[in-house]
């Protein structure tokens, strides 16, 4: 089968500086598997590329839907895999890089093909929620016990969809998980980057620190003004600002904490991402690990990477 590397690890860890170097070394292109990258106008609460390096390496799987339509990992599989092929198909070798675990399972192992979004149901459910909060937990509890013990109470996306797949489709979520999967067609060789949580989680605070000084607070407001323009529903519906850092400005913004509550929330909350990101792929198998720890400098990082990947892929 095809190579296709996979470069993955935690938040903050150096996949940016590392793939861009990785790009240029092997000659190819970068393939985002980030699900919040995959909206245009959230550039910095995401941490895209910048232009400059986007236009050093072309990227794909980035600036691909707006932050008012749904998207979905199901979508998100149909549409890498042409891009995957294709530069296979140019005798390049793909180069993925991001830390949505969902996304490199779907893509290393399957995912289950459930009902489509029933929206009109969602707002259902969102509303029984709202008239009694942790309802929803309770009736997936019952319904389907194995997605309830994976997804925390107050995860409400993952439960409405998870109760949404029960009650469209054949069977529970769960179930449907197990029997219906398919992983795409390559031979992915898979590295991680990974630092020392001591060293980690400061790095994490301080880029949450730089988002902040370069206008994060003033995007967000761009991102909501753009939403409302599209769509008269909830904000809570909508599924990209439920990214980390967007989610607490608005709750800011609507007066709910101060900014200097909100930016410590989005430190926690990060870090608690990093946390759940190594849980998420120790679970993936055949990782070889690179540990970037003591390593600041992106050349190094990457020198450090392009090396065992070279050798890796039998390059």
């Amino acid at each position: 089968m095809k190579k296709v590397l996979l470069l993955i690890g935690p938040t903050g860890a150096g996949k940016t500086a590392a793939s861009l170097l990785l790009a240029g070394r092997l000659k190819t292109e970068i393939i985002s598997a980030d699900s919040m990258q995959i909206y245009r106008k959230m550039d910095i609460g995401t941490a895209k590329p910048t232009t400059e390096e986007m236009r050093l390496v072309r990227h794909h799987m980035i600036d691909i839907v707006d932050p008012w339509e749904p998207y979905s990992t199901g979508r998100y599989i149909e549409e890498v895999r042409p891009v995957i092929e294709g530069l296979l198909e140019r005798k390049l070798l793909p180069l993925i890089t991001g830390g949505t675990g969902l996304y490199v399972k779907a893509m290393t192992r399957g995912i289950f093909g459930g009902p489509a979004a029933d929206w009109d149901l969602r707002e259902e459910l969102m509303a029984e929620e709202s008239d009694e909060p942790g309802i929803l937990h309770r009736r997936l509890s019952v319904t389907d016990p194995e997605a309830a013990a994976r997804i925390g109470p107050k995860d409400l996306r993952r439960i409405v969809r998870a109760l949404e797949v029960g009650l469209l489709g054949d069977s529970a979520m769960s179930r449907m998980q197990a029997e219906n999967t398919e992983k795409l067609p390559f031979d992915f060789v898979k590295v991680g980057l990974t630092r020392e949580r001591s060293e980690l989680y400061p790095m994490i605070d301080r880029r949450v620190d730089q988002m902040m000084q370069q206008g994060l607070l003033d995007e967000v407001s761009d991102v909501i003004a753009a939403i409302r323009r599209h769509n008269t529903g909830p904000l809570a519906g909508i599924s990209a600002l439920q990214a980390i850092g967007y989610k607490e400005l608005i709750q800011h913004l609507e007066g709910e904490m101060s900014l200097a509550d909100a930016v410590e929330l989005i430190k926690k909350r990060s870090r608690n991402y990093a946390k759940r990101q190594f849980t998420w792929f120790r679970k993936e198998e055949g990782i070889s690990w690179i540990d970037m720890t003591g390593i600041n400098n992106p050349e190094d990082a990457g020198i450090k990477a392009a090396t065992l990947i070279e050798k890796l892929c039998g390059i």
